[in-house]
């Protein structure tokens, strides 16, 4: 995949087009990124032992990975991901600036 957990990303298509936010936690398996503040869904909680007052929660949901780009660190652009050795390691680099994705 070409985001990953901490990424800065921008969100291309659906309901939340142009959104920013940080990937919170990545679903390599499903294809799918958990964003913040991004797929705002409700979710009807019953009353339990943690949540004795229930109700209706808002959280976000998964997202398909193709739906997001991550944002270029030079520009703050979203930008395509290239990836490149360098010392020995393999990184991701923005294909806009040539500047590393990763830290």
């Amino acid at each position: 995949m070409h985001v990953k957990k901490g990424d800065k990303v921008q969100v291309l298509s659906g309901k939340d087009k142009g959104k920013q936010g940080t990937v919170l936690a990545a679903f390599p398996k499903k294809e799918r990124v958990l964003v913040e503040g991004v797929n705002i869904v409700k979710k009807h909680q019953k009353p339990s032992q943690d949540n004795p007052q229930g109700g209706i929660l808002e959280k976000e949901a998964p997202i398909h990975v193709s739906n997001v780009l991550p944002i270029d660190p030079k520009s703050g652009e979203p930008t395509r991901v290239g990836y490149e050795e360098r010392d020995g390691k393999k990184v991701r680099i923005a294909k806009k600036s040539g500047e590393a994705l990763d830290k």
